[in-house]
């Protein structure tokens, strides 16, 4: 049974994701859309509107470092929502909203953006040694 021509190797397939004619699989939603944004940079985005819209009052704001943590590393009684770092030797002040504490508190989006609006006034306030009305004169109407 020595055939002299050898068997024709087989050919390798196509493998297609087009199974039943619907086209390709792609993304579910396109990466500018909210859907491909995680709850962590939807919350960085609230932080730096609010910085933002204060920056345009208090031009010095520029150099305070704010930072957005998910919690806060050591636990009192209470749970902090923010917090507020003088300047130091060498190091800019900071300001630090910490989003799990603060996503369990609001309920919406809405409410989660006010919320995080008035935190960020409140140790602005802090740093600036100001009441937290001078520093945005709509805080506490909303």
């Amino acid at each position: 049974m020595d055939s002299p021509v050898p068997p024709h190797p087989p050919e390798p397939r196509m493998r297609r994701r087009d199974r039943h004619g619907r086209g390709m699989r792609g993304p579910v939603a396109p990466p500018q859309v909210p859907l491909s944004t995680s709850r962590s940079e939807t919350f960085r985005d609230l932080v730096q509107d609010s910085v933002e819209r204060l920056e345009r009052r208090w031009p010095q704001l520029a150099d305070v470092d704010f930072q957005v943590l998910d919690v806060p590393g050591t636990l009192g009684d209470t749970v902090p929502l923010g917090r507020a770092v003088s300047a130091g030797k060498g190091q800019p002040a900071q300001v630090v909203v910490y989003r799990r504490p603060v996503e369990i508190r609001a309920k919406s989006r809405d409410e989660r953006a006010l919320l995080v609006h008035e935190i960020v006034v409140e140790q602005v306030a802090e740093l600036l040694g100001l009441a937290p009305e001078s520093v945005d004169p709509r805080y506490g109407q909303d």
